[in-house]
């Protein structure tokens, strides 16, 4: 038993120890170019499926298939921001430095998906329901998603002192998730222009096969880049925050 717990603390030691900038940086370094590859890969194959295997649609024609990007796009600014809330709060309980420097390189990259969801929304809204916008539930919240990303963005750029801008920016981010379940249910709870899930935890999914697979991998292509150009940006967060360490001087003299 006790040769057990031993092994199980030291896994735990192991692990607590890439909480560390200086131990995350070279490990962050190692695993971008896996995810940038992997993006390539199920980008190239997502794109392939969807625009040039997937049938066409019976009612909305070749324009549907701007909802391979659209849905990824929108499912990715959802997950996004519920990864950053687990990373700020995190941050907050145990004052961790990596967790809010995560949450702060996440934040750009969620907003970049969720103007990405607009914007394909609306080039698929304007054919379909012969307008750029509507006021509509999902929309609306969606919309209120992207705000809550600059809103973080700019609170932690309009304060000096890193620590209080990553606490400051944690109470934003906790207060803000409640947003992510109602853009999920709102098309379930109000009347709205909006087409349900087409996919579902509970039911076969309401699209051919190919279809499908178009999307899965075009939310993993989206996937496999948010963690690539996550990992970057903390990367540069940290040298930027950790420039008075001894191991960041070094690392500088080394690369000059």
């Amino acid at each position: 038993m006790s040769q057990k717990n031993t092994l199980s603390n030291k896994h735990f030691i192991n692990w607590f120890r890439l909480s560390s900038p200086m131990t995350f940086y070279p490990l962050a370094g190692k695993l971008i170019p896996v995810f940038w590859v992997l993006a390539f890969l199920f980008g190239v194959a997502g794109l392939w499926v969807s625009f040039f295997v997937a049938p066409i649609d019976a009612v909305q024609g070749q324009g549907y298939r701007i909802i391979f990007i659209h849905v990824p796009t929108s499912w990715m600014s959802m997950f996004i921001y519920i990864v950053m809330a687990l990373w700020a709060g995190l941050g907050l309980v145990l004052n961790t430095r990596l967790s809010s420097m995560m949450a702060q390189a996440l934040a750009p990259i969620g907003a970049w998906m969720a103007f990405m969801s607009l914007w394909t929304g609306a080039f698929w809204g304007k054919p379909m329901w012969g307008a750029w916008w509507v006021w509509d539930a999902r929309l609306t919240s969606e919309l209120i998603l992207l705000f809550l990303y600059l809103g973080f963005i700019a609170l932690q750029a309009s304060i000096d002192n890193p620590r209080r801008a990553d606490k400051a920016g944690a109470v934003l981010v906790l207060v803000g998730v409640v947003n992510v379940p109602i853009i999920y249910f709102s098309v379930k709870w109000w009347n709205t222009l909006h087409q349900g899930a087409s996919i579902s935890m509970t039911k076969a999914p309401a699209m051919a096969q190919t279809m499908l697979w178009g999307m899965l991998l075009m939310a993993l292509a989206l996937w496999m880049y948010s963690i690539a150009v996550a990992l970057m940006r903390v990367r540069a967060i940290i040298l930027e925050r950790e420039s008075h360490a001894d191991w960041v001087r070094q690392l500088s003299e080394v690369q000059s």
